[in-house]
């Protein structure tokens, strides 16, 4: 579903995102996406709508169940990002983006609502496993002693099992908010972890989105 009360944006859009094989509904006012939550896979929003401010569309969608919400808006501030985020979106885009990769986060965050499999507490890779529950991580049998903030993330990627999670989730959820160095601290703690596993190849970079666990 799409969220967009402008008509240019939404035609482009929507004729965009049908080519890349999705099946488009368009509305235009808040009350309206939230009448219209069956059977939706993603909804991307637009923070700007002329009925509701979509925050209070964010949270009314978060509430009503777990249908995935991309914010997608020109206002790009830190602050509304961070906002946008603690309604319950899923992922913040700001205008004008990039159309792959916005279908890239939506896969994604498609991707990590779907339900979970057994096991949900245990995540293993190779002979890596993080158990979810006890903040513990096993390296070959062997206890590896993470920082509170690495586990986070570990944890955090690990959980979406090949999904991507994207920078500003990571972010968000790790330390509550965002700055002018997050991303570089992100970016620190990522190839802390990488170290001190002494598996590279496990936390895979998406360029331009964020991070994944890698197919053992």
């Amino acid at each position: 579903m799409l969220v967009e009360d402008d008509d240019r944006v939404a035609g482009a859009l929507s004729a965009v995102l049908a080519r890349h094989g999705m099946v488009v509904r368009r509305v235009a006012l808040g009350r309206e996406a939230l009448g219209a939550l069956g059977a939706v896979d993603v909804v991307l929003l637009d923070l700007g709508l002329p009925d509701i401010d979509g925050v209070e569309v964010c949270r009314g969608v978060r509430a009503a169940g777990d249908v995935p919400v991309i914010v997608l808006t020109a206002r790009g501030e830190v602050a509304e990002r961070i906002l946008g985020l603690h309604s319950g979106a899923d992922d913040y885009v700001v205008k004008p983006c990039d159309v792959g990769e916005l279908v890239a986060r939506m896969h994604a965050v498609a991707r990590r609502r779907r339900p979970a499999p057994p096991a949900m507490d245990l995540v293993e890779w190779g002979d890596v496993t993080v158990d979810l529950a006890a903040h513990r991580v096993l390296v070959a049998g062997r206890s590896v002693l993470l920082a509170r903030k690495e586990f986070q993330v570990l944890a955090l990627i690990a959980a979406g099992r090949g999904a991507t999670c994207t920078r500003e989730r990571l972010v968000a959820q790790a330390w509550g908010r965002s700055w002018r160095g997050a991303n570089r601290t992100l970016d620190v703690h990522v190839a802390s972890l990488r170290t001190k596993l002494g598996r590279p190849g496990m936390i895979e970079t998406v360029r331009g989105v964020g991070f994944r666990l890698a197919a053992a």
